[in-house]
């Protein structure tokens, strides 16, 4: 007998997805511990990567979102010093992580479909030449690019290299997964190295899964991160094809792991994680990055939040709509308002240079987001922070910026 899918409203849906990301039970009340990092890392998996740094690296902040002011330090242990916990790879985009998701990976490491020109070009033409560099990071790693290409042979007729190929090879050997990335240099360039020299014992000795199981792993986990979804978004957490997702949500849904859903309004069908519950309330004051697992699939967050979001750092800024670098702020468990930051570290401000309100944010919005601001500068180690005109929201978040400011100048800290 075929049970009849569960029934879920928006509004429990997108609490349920907001409890199972993290945001629910609220920040820990003293200081961030090494305990409370792994949980984030087995709820999320991944971090994903990101070169600007207009703010803050990427990777730093969901763990902000989710825990408040945290030693970021721990992050960097959690990555570069054994026994890791983290490990860079393509889950996702570029990402750190969950060292135990690494044999889940074999079968894209084996690969080489979706890989990009450059480094797969140079593997097929100058195969010679990546096996020296491969020798190389054997021989003296761990080594960052650069000191590969300055070790380089002078003769340059031998292969007919050119120094970015250097580069090339070792992504094209970081991709198959003959090397990894035992750090980053304070330039944020890796340090390569060979996977039994990074990865735990325990995971070194591992074979990697078989197809089939690695997609029921990583469907699993997406599904539990989320705690509901629909196919596309449980392929799009790790960027998985369509029809082995579909096979692993078949199989995960027969051994009762996924539970079948509607949510109103939706067309597609939706699975709950079997250990997803729905909080009686979610209380979150967080801004969110816009590499946050929460934003992922842009689908899912209009259909959830009523929040349509475009990441605009590669769009031309006269065509630019919100900002540079935008994030969204999350009060309750709405979307309510967004706003452009950067962390001028010249001045040492945190700058708002445009902040907008949702047409659904309570009036308390500027209030809180300027609490949360405050925080956001004490982390970031910042004097404070800067509200300029832009947006419909700007002009009372600077009023309440400031009005946080004079109390802390009187001594006033409720």
């Amino acid at each position: 007998m075929t049970t009849a899918p569960e029934r879920f409203t928006v509004l429990q849906a997108r609490r349920l997805a907001l409890g199972a990301l993290g945001f629910a039970r609220g920040r820990p009340t003293g200081t961030v511990s090494a305990g409370h990092l792994r949980a984030t890392i087995d709820r999320l998996g991944i971090f994903q990567i990101d070169s600007v740094n207009v703010l803050q690296r990427a990777h730093y902040l969901p763990l902000y979102s989710r825990l408040g002011p945290y030693d970021v330090e721990m992050l960097h242990r959690a990555s570069s010093r054994a026994p890791r916990r983290l490990v860079e790879y393509w889950a996702h985009e570029a990402a750190l992580l969950d060292v135990r998701l690494w044999p889940a990976f074999g079968f894209r490491r084996g690969d080489e479909s979706r890989m990009w020109g450059g480094p797969k070009a140079v593997a097929r033409e100058k195969p010679e030449f990546v096996s020296w560099v491969l020798e190389e990071v054997r021989r003296r790693g761990p080594l960052t690019a650069r000191q590969i290409e300055e070790d380089l042979p002078r003769d340059r007729s031998h292969w007919g290299w050119n120094w970015s190929e250097g580069k090339q090879a070792l992504e094209y050997l970081f991709y198959v997964g003959q090397v990894m990335a035992a750090g980053r240099t304070a330039q944020f360039e890796r340090f390569y190295d060979l996977p039994d020299r990074v990865l735990p014992p325990e995971v070194a000795g591992q074979p990697d899964l078989p197809a089939d199981a690695a997609h029921r792993v990583l469907v699993e986990h997406a599904a539990r991160a989320l705690g509901i979804g629909t196919a596309p978004c449980l392929r799009d957490y790790f960027r998985l094809a369509p029809a082995p997702t579909l096979q692993a949500i078949d199989e995960l849904t027969e051994s009762g792991v996924l539970v079948p859903a509607t949510i109103d309004g939706w067309a597609r069908p939706a699975w709950r994680h079997r250990d997803a519950v729905v909080p009686r309330r979610v209380r979150a004051r967080a801004l969110v990055s816009p590499f946050d697992p929460l934003v992922f699939e842009r689908a899912r967050l209009k259909q959830l939040f009523d929040f349509d979001y475009r990441i605009e750092i590669y769009v031309p800024a006269e065509k630019r709509v919100h900002g540079y670098y935008v994030l969204p702020f999350l009060l309750g468990d709405r979307l309510v308002a967004r706003v452009d930051l950067k962390h001028d570290r010249a001045t040492g401000r945190v700058l708002v240079l445009g902040a907008h309100a949702e047409s659904h944010a309570p009036a308390h919005t500027a209030v809180e987001l300027a609490a949360e601001l405050d925080l956001l500068a004490g982390w970031l180690g910042a004097s404070g922070v800067t509200v300029g005109e832009r947006g419909d929201l700007a002009a009372t978040l600077s009023a309440a910026v400031s009005a946080r400011a004079r109390a802390r100048e009187s001594g006033d800290t409720t």
